[in-house]
Parts: structure tokens; C-alpha cells; sequence
């Protein structure tokens, strides 16, 4: 399963999570999987679900750890026990179609967030207000 499919699974309970994947393992495929109708069906008839409730309660299980997974990609995919190394979000960038330099982690991170949680919410996850995408 893909990086980003394990967190539609994580937050989803596992049905948009097949539908990721089966948009086709190319880089691109994420970005495009809006577009073509192939993976949008499957997760579109689905009520919203509460982004912000879920990664909480994730996070609440974390106990003595401060995970700020509003702001960062490491603590989103910590609170959702997901490989949070390098290597596990720099393959998350190239699913993802990052074209940035893998090398700037920093502004990877920042990309990385804001495409996920805008992923999110293109199949029908609600994010709190704070979360821009």
C-alpha cells in the first residue's frame, strides 16, 4: 500500500485507501486522481469525516509526546503510526508529484502537508477551519 494510502486508511477506515493505490502507482497519479473519474467514485458517496477527530484521538494515544499534526507531516504521519523517516516522506513526495529538491526537507515538509491535507479534503475529509488548503 501506498504512504498516502496508508493515511486515507488510517483516517478513512481503509475505503478511499484502496481507491488511492488503484489510481495507479505513477507519481503523478495522486494529483490526477480528482480528475479522472476512476478513483473519485469510490470515495464520493461518503458522508465527511472529521479529520481533526480522528488524528486528535490518534494523538491522545501518544501520551508525553506533543505532536503538532495541524502544522507538520512527521507528526501527522507519527499520530497515525506511519514511517515518519526521510526516506518514507521523500517517497511520499515523489507519490505525491513533488517537483521541488528533495534535499530542502524543510520546504518538502511544507509541501507535503498542504497536499495531504488538501488530498484529504478532496475525499471527503472536514479539516478544521485553521488548516488552509
Amino acid at each position: 500500500m501506498s504512504i498516502f494510502g496508508k493515511i486515507m486508511s488510517a483516517i478513512f477506515g481503509g475505503q478511499p485507501a484502496s481507491a488511492a493505490p488503484a489510481g495507479g502507482a505513477a507519481p503523478g497519479s495522486a494529483p490526477a486522481g480528482a480528475a479522472p473519474g476512476a478513483s473519485t467514485p469510490a470515495s464520493a458517496p461518503m458522508a465527511a469525516v472529521d479529520v481533526a477527530a480522528i488524528v486528535d484521538k490518534a494523538v491522545a494515544a501518544h501520551k508525553g509526546e506533543k505532536l503538532e499534526w495541524r502544522t507538520s507531516i512527521v507528526d501527522l504521519m507519527k499520530a497515525l503510526d506511519i514511517d515518519s523517516s526521510l526516506a518514507a516522506r521523500k517517497d511520499l513526495a515523489k507519490e505525491l508529484g513533488y517537483s521541488g529538491d528533495m534535499n530542502d526537507s524543510a520546504s518538502m515538509n511544507v509541501w507535503l502537508h498542504k497536499q495531504v491535507m488538501s488530498k484529504l479534503a478532496a475525499n471527503g475529509g472536514k479539516l478544521p477551519p485553521e488548516i488552509k488548503h
